[in-house]
């Protein structure tokens, strides 16, 4: 079978511990992102670039920046599109109020804007658990947006509260056609998702993952939980205000408080649900099923002329479905079965 690790052997610890040691994956890994960055532009309409491809990425982006917080650190958060509004007014508001201030500066300050939101609405974790915690993250919710809807300065004392994003230039370059966007959108995620792989594999995913077991045994043998808790609400509120921003900038066009509403916080805790909690490749998987399912439902709403009521309605019952499935079949999501299916593979003709 062509998924065998024989013959490729370790002569060093660094070898062995490299982010793909089977030489199939980094081929694997490599045609993907030649893939991405080199054939899909080409072959890709509009439309798909649009409603397909950036917010698959941006979901992607978020939904990872939950999974370092739920998955890896076992905190549990309702507020991620809290933290991705502001990422994407505080991106905003430094690219209109700084003149000549660079894009991509911008949204790295809408990112750290967001930590810092994240770091302050993460202190309860220090006290309270799992229900409790995500009553007060459902808090950060309601008042970001309330802050965002009520304090004009956000909105650059909109009358409507909507307002058009800025023109996306770097280096002089406009970023103004769905390609150009697709692309920007997806160095950012895979330089993202490369980090967060790196960092889940050292001493700080580590500490995470030990909090998340068992945060007494942690801070027995040693794990300070404040430093540990406070930095997973940081990078994990950093990840989301990137996507906020890229939400705005590259997808809706415009920065306004609605669109980060509840919903989308539950879209994006679906999404770990689904794919993976815990696991990097997860949050991807969770993200294509959470956009091409509806797209799916109508496709077969249609074929089946189902009523109007039934096909508005009926994404919600599946999603409801499909939740309670993986909870008690697959608790680990689709991340779980890939990961099987490829130690089959390793196995075969003889898997157990």
């Amino acid at each position: 079978m062509f998924y065998r690790e024989a013959g490729q052997f370790k002569s060093s610890y660094a070898e062995d511990n490299q982010i793909f040691p089977i030489r199939q994956d980094r081929i694997a890994m490599a045609a993907l992102l030649a893939l991405a960055f080199l054939v899909v532009p080409l072959i890709a309409t509009p439309y798909t670039f649009s409603a397909i491809l950036i917010p698959f990425l941006i979901f992607s982006l978020a939904a990872l920046g939950l999974n370092i917080l739920t998955g890896y650190a076992g905190q549990l958060s309702l507020g991620s599109a809290a933290f991705m509004a502001v990422g994407a007014f505080a991106s905003y508001n430094f690219i209109l109020r700084i003149p000549g201030i660079p894009l991509l500066l911008g949204f790295v300050l809408g990112g750290l804007s967001a930590a810092a939101v994240g770091i302050a609405f993460g202190l309860p974790s220090l006290r309270i658990r799992g229900f409790y915690l995500a009553a007060a993250t459902l808090a950060t919710q309601f008042f970001v947006v309330w802050c965002l809807t009520k304090i004009q300065w956000f909105t650059n004392y909109s009358s409507s509260g909507v307002i058009t994003a800025q023109e996306m230039l770097i280096f002089g370059y406009s970023i103004n056609t769905p390609m150009k966007k697709y692309l920007l959108t997806l160095s950012i995620v895979c330089v993202m998702a490369l980090l967060a792989k790196n960092m889940v594999r050292s001493n700080v995913g580590r500490s995470w993952m030990a909090v998340r077991d068992m945060d007494v045994a942690a801070e027995v043998i040693g794990f300070r939980l404040m430093r540990t808790k406070l930095l997973a609400f940081a990078v994990s509120s950093f990840y989301c205000g990137i996507a906020g921003a890229l939400y705005a900038y590259a997808y809706l066009g415009t920065v306004e408080p609605e669109a980060y509403n509840l919903d989308l916080s539950f879209r994006i805790l679906f999404m770990i649900i689904i794919g993976g909690v815990g696991s990097i490749l997860g949050s991807f998987l969770g993200s294509a099923f959470i956009i091409l399912l509806p797209i799916g439902l109508n496709l077969l709403a249609h074929a089946l002329s189902l009523p109007t009521n039934v096909a508005s309605n009926l994404e919600l019952m599946v999603f409801g479905a499909l939740i309670i499935f993986f909870l008690i079949v697959e608790p680990h999501g689709l991340a779980r079965l890939w990961q099987i299916t490829k130690e089959k593979l390793r196995l075969w003709p003889f898997p157990h």
